[in-house]
C-alpha cells in the first residue's frame, strides 16, 4: 500500500529511529512492501526515487528499502566511510520532491546490515550509491539533506515533470 510520505517541516522527520529487533521482523514485513510501493509512487508522480527510509512514513525503525537493480531491505544499517574523498551534488528527497539541495557526501562507504531474513550483509557503495545510502541513513538519525546544505544558496526548486 502506498502510504503518505511525511513532508519537510513535519516534526516526526527529525526523530531518531530505533533498531529493529529480530522478534519484530514478521510484523514489519508488510511495511517493507509499503515502502517499495512509495518508491514506485514517487517514480510515477515525480520521475525519481531509488530508496526510502521508514521514518519518512512515520515509522521510527532503522529500516531502509532500496529499489535499484533489485529490491533491498536494509535493517539496522551501520555505515562507515572508505577514504576521505568527497563529492558535491544536488540531492533530492521524497519528503521535499520539488527541492534540490547542494550537499557534500563521501564518495565511498561500506554498509553492514541485516536483510529481510535477518542475515548479515555487507556492501561496498561508491559514487551515486554511496550518496544514496548516506541520504537514507541520515533519515534514520532525523537528519535531512536541508540540514547538510553547503550554504544558504544551496537550494534550487525544480519543475514537476
Amino acid at each position: 500500500m502506498e502510504r503518505e510520505i511525511l513532508l519537510l517541516g513535519d516534526p516526526r522527520l527529525y526523530q531518531v529511529s530505533q533498531e529493529v529487533r529480530q522478534e519484530e521482523l514478521e510484523q514489519l514485513r508488510p511495511m517493507f512492501e509499503d515502502l517499495f510501493d512509495c518508491i514506485r509512487g514517487i517514480r510515477r508522480d515525480y520521475g525519481f526515487g531509488r530508496a526510502i527510509a521508514a521514518p519518512q512514513i512515520g515509522i521510527h525503525k532503522r529500516v531502509i528499502c532500496m529499489l535499484t537493480d533489485k529490491p533491498y531491505v536494509i535493517l539496522n544499517p551501520h555505515l562507515s566511510f572508505v577514504g576521505d574523498e568527497t563529492m558535491e551534488l544536488m540531492d533530492d528527497c521524497m519528503s521535499f520532491p520539488g527541492l534540490l539541495v547542494r550537499v557534500r557526501r563521501h564518495r565511498h562507504c561500506l554498509l553492514r546490515y541485516r536483510d529481510e531474513n535477518w542475515v548479515e550483509q555487507e556492501m561496498q557503495m561508491d559514487d551515486d550509491m554511496a550518496e544514496l545510502i548516506q541520504h537514507e541513513y541520515d533519515h534514520l538519525d532525523g537528519i535531512l539533506a536541508t540540514m547538510r546544505a553547503l550554504d544558504s544558496r544551496s537550494f534550487v526548486m525544480k519543475k514537476r515533470p
